[in-house]
């Protein structure tokens, strides 16, 4: 049986700056992605303070997991973005880099952007997380 997957804004609450604050996924598997860093394929950091750099390392990554399970980024249910910053701009900046690539449609869902203080990897700007409905 395949995954039937519902994106809900209710009238109710704010509108939102693409995602949906509702996701109702009908049967299927599910796949958890760890959390996507900017590291190369040597686990290296990628971009050096640069948080758009970074962003695009975390889309080659996540669109490589994604590919591993036989999923495109409309199959993700959920995402939870983290950014090292207490800067709503820079929040901005990650959002909308991330939005606008080609992981874009993965961010339509239910999503939580959250500055933090601090991630994983020396250096490291970003880590974005998602949950998959994975397709049969």
């Amino acid at each position: 049986m395949a995954s039937k997957i519902t994106r809900i804004n209710p009238e109710q609450l704010h509108e939102t700056p693409g995602y949906h604050h509702i996701t109702v996924v009908e049967a299927g598997r599910t796949a958890y992605l760890a959390g996507q860093c900017p590291l190369d394929q040597n686990g290296d950091l990628v971009g050096s303070g640069s948080l758009e750099m970074q962003v695009d390392q975390v889309v080659v990554n996540a669109l490589a997991a994604l590919t591993a399970v036989s999923a495109l980024p409309h199959h993700v249910v959920r995402s939870v973005v983290y950014v090292r910053s207490d800067d709503r701009d820079a929040l901005g900046v990650a959002w909308r880099r991330l939005t606008d690539s080609a992981l874009g449609p993965a961010f339509t869902t239910a999503s939580t952007l959250l500055g933090v203080a601090q991630l994983g990897f020396s250096g490291q700007l970003i880590e974005v997380d998602l949950t998959v409905s994975l397709p049969d």
